[in-house]
């Protein structure tokens, strides 16, 4: 099985002195859908930001689908996050004033791809996350859980095979949030490797595979394949069933 991500040993320290994660291993195969649980300032934001590839560790090494982090320079980090890895936050980050269907396309603004491909693109997106009758809608005109819907299309436009989903129901009411966390299991089934960032039990036990974090260690782990075993149990269950 492929390995999506693999870190070994990796460690953050902030101003010299503030270990904001220590000595952390971490392997997701293709296919997993796991959660990153534990309670705030456990340190599993900054374990996102690594194997996201938005910050680099102090030491040890991390490889998304094969690609040494270390290796790369800033501008080919760039090109590995633009291609191999979709983002979805608490906050929407969507631009007021501008359709859902722009939204969208702007996740491929550096593709290198032509506006009407990277339009046809969204608009695919767009249906696959069941909105395909908002696609001229602006954000302000949505719900809360349709944003998030948009901001997911956003992530998944250029099929990138893993998915890092921050909080993603955060911000969003008990309904939207299932809803969101159905389309990540839905996503999940279709292939993209999903990993959700989170401090709800619920959401925990939801995912087949949890890897919990506290004071900046991974104190617990399912380990990799484990969401294999259950995974068909997943497709048809909710939040807190699996």
């Amino acid at each position: 099985m492929r390995r999506v991500i693999e870190a070994h040993g990796i460690t953050k320290r902030y101003n010299g002195s503030v270990d904001a994660l220590r000595g952390a291993d971490l392997i997701v195969e293709e296919g997993e859908l796991v959660a990153i649980v534990g309670p705030s300032g456990s340190g599993k934001s900054t374990l996102l930001q690594l194997i996201g590839t938005l910050d680099r560790p102090t030491s040890g090494t991390v490889r998304i689908d094969g690609f040494s982090v270390a290796e790369l320079s800033d501008r080919q980090l760039s090109g590995l996050r633009s291609s191999r890895i979709g983002f979805v936050f608490q906050q929407f980050h969507l631009a007021v004033g501008t359709s859902a269907l722009d939204n969208v396309a702007d996740g491929l603004l550096y593709s290198g791809r032509p506006l009407r491909e990277r339009r046809t693109r969204a608009e695919e997106a767009l249906r696959r996350v069941g909105l395909g009758h908002r696609l001229g809608h602006h954000p302000q005109q949505m719900s809360g859980g349709e944003q998030q819907r948009v901001a997911i299309a956003r992530a998944v436009v250029g099929d990138p095979p893993l998915l890092l989903a921050d909080e993603p129901t955060g911000n969003l009411d008990s309904s939207a949030g299932t809803e969101v966390l159905s389309l990540l299991r839905d996503l999940h089934a279709d292939g993209t490797t999903v990993v959700v960032i989170t401090h709800d039990p619920e959401i925990a036990a939801w995912a087949p595979r949890r890897v919990r974090v506290r004071d900046g260690r991974i104190v617990s782990d399912d380990g990799p394949g484990a969401g294999h075993r259950q995974v068909a149990a997943l497709i048809k269950s909710g939040p807190g069933e699996a």
